[in-house]
């Protein structure tokens, strides 16, 4: 398969399928039109006096926060939200912080979720090598190929932190060496969620992509048990699996992309380097 078809993958949806949802008149989300009436059911939550909105009497963000956790709990025990845990991500309205929404209902309700993906990278005289993790058979999306260090941007923690705590869990990077990755940009997308992904819904993610150029010889350790095993692979083989199919998680192989672009190794004079580039940077705030 072509590296373009992993980027429209990851921006297909249908804007008619979905409805927006605001928080004191900016939109903060977007749900399947099917599920309107659901959420303007929940008296006391929602109102829909011809747009979906939460219930403004909920007029902080800690008051805001727990309509929304309480959505998402009567959501999870109809089937809609398949799966709670106490993480929390932030809920962006106008592009400013104004709720926290619980992690397992942040596509359902369509919000911008935030991730940190690391490219862990090692040079050696034959060139790049890409440290690439194969996540568990117990997780989510098992024993498909993953980024060395990624994860969700919970609310109440900075992106580096975020970034020091992940590579700790997930790779056993000490933080000296942690802080020494490099923030090279966003990544983002937009997509109707396909089975396996949590729920039925959007997906609007901005990934905060960084590179971590490690020494020649360390070897990750995987502290949370997300990843099965770890493997270097010169970043052309890297390549080779991205376009042989869909062994990456769905998300990763963009950021494997991005990290193709910024270290030409995909050249310019490609057909569909022009593509590629403006791709991997989908608008967010509305669904176009």
């Amino acid at each position: 398969m072509a590296l373009i078809d992993h980027i429209r993958r990851c921006n297909s949806y249908r804007p008619e399928d979905f409805v927006s949802w605001s928080i004191e008149d900016k939109i903060a989300g977007y749900v399947r039109r099917e599920l309107r009436g659901t959420l303007a059911g929940y008296r006391g939550l929602f109102t829909d006096g011809g747009d979906l909105r939460l219930d403004p009497r909920h007029a902080d963000a800690a008051a805001r926060s727990e309509a929304l956790r309480e959505a998402s709990e009567r959501l999870h025990r109809a089937g809609i939200v398949h799966r709670l845990t106490e993480e929390r991500y932030p809920v962006l309205a106008g592009g400013e912080e104004v709720a926290t929404l619980p992690r397992g209902a942040a596509a359902v309700l369509g919000i911008v979720a935030s991730g940190c993906h690391v490219n862990g990278f090692v040079r050696r005289r034959d060139g790049i090598h890409l440290w690439i993790g194969r996540r568990a058979a117990s997780r989510p999306y098992p024993g498909k190929l993953d980024n060395f260090v990624a994860g969700g941007q919970p609310a109440g923690l900075s992106v580096v932190d975020n970034l020091i705590k992940e590579c700790a869990e997930e790779a056993g990077v000490p933080e000296a060496l942690a802080r020494g990755a490099v923030p090279v940009g966003i990544v983002s997308y937009v997509m109707a969620t396909e089975p396996g992904m949590g729920g039925d819904g959007l997906n609007r993610h901005a990934l905060h992509c960084f590179d971590l150029e490690l020494p020649d010889g360390f070897q990750p350790v995987s502290a949370d048990g997300e990843v099965a095993e770890f493997r270097l692979l010169p970043a052309a083989e890297v390549q080779a699996i991205v376009e042989s199919g869909h062994s990456f998680k769905f998300n990763c192989a963009l950021v494997i992309i991005d990290f193709l672009i910024r270290h030409g190794i995909l050249s310019p004079n490609r057909a569909d380097y022009v593509d590629l580039c403006t791709g991997l940077r989908s608008p967010l705030e509305r669904i176009r």
